[in-house]
């Protein structure tokens, strides 16, 4: 006959709140972007050299294709992400945010951009440092260094 355990659950944090870790500064995140934006902008302009109607299709797919893959993937990183040492996460797990949420965030992207780039500044003075398409998303951008990565690209 075993004995009873008279041990605590683990801490469970209520529902709502994020991991407790660090977050991703604002500079951090600014140079991921323009680091992608250069990688996807000459694969882009490739295609706009060859074909300028076909060229703005083609660059919309590989960005949607890019974005969503590596931001779904367990790592959570683009090429600019994992430059700068940070990743894309679940804001209640901690874990992969997965392709269908890595859609719903590039789709945020725009809403986040139209209202003069509000959305992506939000995160100065949100608690959570999450801009709006973080939060369409119900993701956060961590360092990697706080939350590391087992294998990129996943």
């Amino acid at each position: 006959m075993t004995e009873p355990s008279y041990q605590q659950p683990a801490y469970q944090p209520p529902a709502g709140t994020g991991p407790s870790g660090p977050r991703a500064s604002f500079g951090r995140r600014l140079v991921a972007a323009i680091i992608d934006g250069i990688l996807l902008g000459v694969v882009g302009g490739i295609f706009y050299a060859i074909s300028r109607p076909l060229g703005y299709a083609v660059q919309l797919l590989i960005t949607i294709a890019y974005l969503t893959y590596l931001e779904g993937s367990p790592s959570g990183q683009t090429v600019g992400k994992k430059a700068m040492g940070i990743r894309v996460i679940d804001f209640r797990t901690g874990g992969s945010i997965g392709y269908g949420r890595a859609f719903v965030r590039w789709i945020g992207r725009y809403v986040s951009a139209i209202p003069c780039l509000l959305g992506y500044l939000w995160m100065l003075w949100d608690k959570e440092k999450q801009t709006w398409h973080d939060k369409f998303a119900n993701d956060v951008v961590v360092p990697e260094s706080a939350y590391p990565v087992e294998s990129w690209p996943g």
